[in-house]
């Protein structure tokens, strides 16, 4: 009988911070590997292998074509498949920096010849740097962080894409901080940096050196959820402290005119904004919108559920997937006339960048008067050329 292996995957930009997560998710299981990957110039995969704190292993392979999804499939599989052939019962993958977690994940369970269990994926951070790389206008390969001169991702479009999928986020300090023998998890902007993560990823458990974590916690199902395009998860609470988060919701469809003059002042000072978008020139379309940082940008994600479903829905849970489940945002916010349609856009931010009023103020004068309503939605510009990607 094949027996299934555990795993742990841990993502980060920093190696120091990579390297402190796996030795302690090493230290849950009695018979734990680490192994780290890098991906460096010219192709080249380094992997190291450890237990109990000591390299046992470390080689090189050079790949035909050096990219990251080739060295998680043609590296990082095969080595997880080899070390759980071993008979070791847990497996902690450090990922190269810039590996999502949710590639990786995916390509684990394609490739993997035995069953395997995710216990945990992790990111990785020190949490001073946190508002730095939000606002860093370079990309990974312009930042030094991956070898990849085509991967355009900044360093805060890969972070807040791995908070959405992580069930827990290690800080550390990381290694300019290392090098500088400095205490940074003493310091203002450590502090405020552990106070925006639980803005970002209330979901997840932010788990210092010595504080314990909830290990074999990973739910896949939920974090593919989280970071579905236009979903919006927020905190509890809006925030008091530094940083908050305003949610909104307008029923009617957007004025495309009006809402393009709005859209630079709502991503003004805001760390990240996400949500869905119902605009009027674009009426069938399910519009998701994200900004972090300095970049901002929509895409469709296909028709309304209200629109596939030939119209308006009158039933309150909206329109069923054929699966015996709903679609988690259209049970959330059907609503009888519109059914999933609408506009719900979340912004998180320091508390005096992000003010509530204004932002539902914008979005309420943006929406369609029902004297607008009644004269139909034709004629209406397409500023963000949207209604042709159906």
């Amino acid at each position: 009988m094949m027996i299934g292996m555990h795993l742990s995957v841990v993502s980060s930009l920093d190696s120091q911070c990579r390297e402190a997560a796996t030795i302690r998710l090493g230290r849950t299981h009695r018979d734990s590997v680490v192994v780290l990957h890098d991906l460096l110039d010219g192709s080249i995969v380094l992997r190291r292998i450890f237990r109990d704190g000591q390299l046992v292993e470390q080689a090189q392979a050079t790949l035909e074509h050096g990219c990251l999804s080739c060295t998680v499939r043609l590296d990082v599989v095969p080595t997880a498949e080899r070390l759980a052939s071993s008979g070791h019962d847990h497996i902690v993958l450090g990922l190269p920096p810039g590996v999502a977690v949710d590639m990786a994940v995916m390509e684990l369970k394609r490739g993997l010849e035995r069953p395997a269990v995710i216990d945990n994926a992790v990111l990785a951070i020190d949490p001073s740097g946190l508002e730095d790389h939000i606002w860093d206008k370079h990309t990974l390969y312009e930042s030094g962080f991956t070898s990849m001169p085509e991967d355009e991702r900044t360093s805060g479009e890969f972070l807040i894409g791995e908070l959405g999928h992580a069930d827990t986020v290690m800080v550390h300090a990381g290694l300019g901080a290392e090098l500088a023998g400095s205490r940074p998890d003493t310091s203002e902007a450590w502090a405020k940096g552990v106070e925006l993560l639980g803005q970002l990823a209330p979901h997840a458990a932010i788990s210092a050196a010595d504080d314990d974590f909830l290990p074999g916690c990973y739910d896949g199902v939920e974090a593919r959820a989280r970071v579905r395009p236009g979903s919006v998860r927020v905190p509890l609470e809006e925030g008091s402290g530094s940083f908050r988060t305003v949610l909104h919701k307008v029923e009617r469809p957007l004025h495309p005119g009006r809402f393009q003059e709005a859209l630079p002042k709502l991503a003004e000072g805001c760390h990240w904004m996400r949500g869905r978008l119902w605009l009027a020139s674009a009426a069938k379309v399910r519009i998701a919108v994200q900004g972090i940082g300095p970049r901002v940008w929509l895409e469709s994600t296909g028709e309304w559920l209200a629109d596939a479903a030939n119209g308006p829905v009158s039933s309150s849970h909206g329109p069923n997937l054929g699966n015996g489940l709903h679609d988690v945002d259209a049970v959330l916010d059907w609503h009888p006339r519109f059914g999933d349609r609408g506009t719900v856009l979340a912004m998180t931010g320091r508390g005096d960048d992000v003010d509530a009023a204004e932002i539902r103020a914008l979005l309420d004068g943006c929406a369609l008067s029902e004297a607008e309503m009644r004269l139909g939605f034709a004629g209406l510009e397409d500023p963000f050329e949207l209604e042709s990607t159906l």
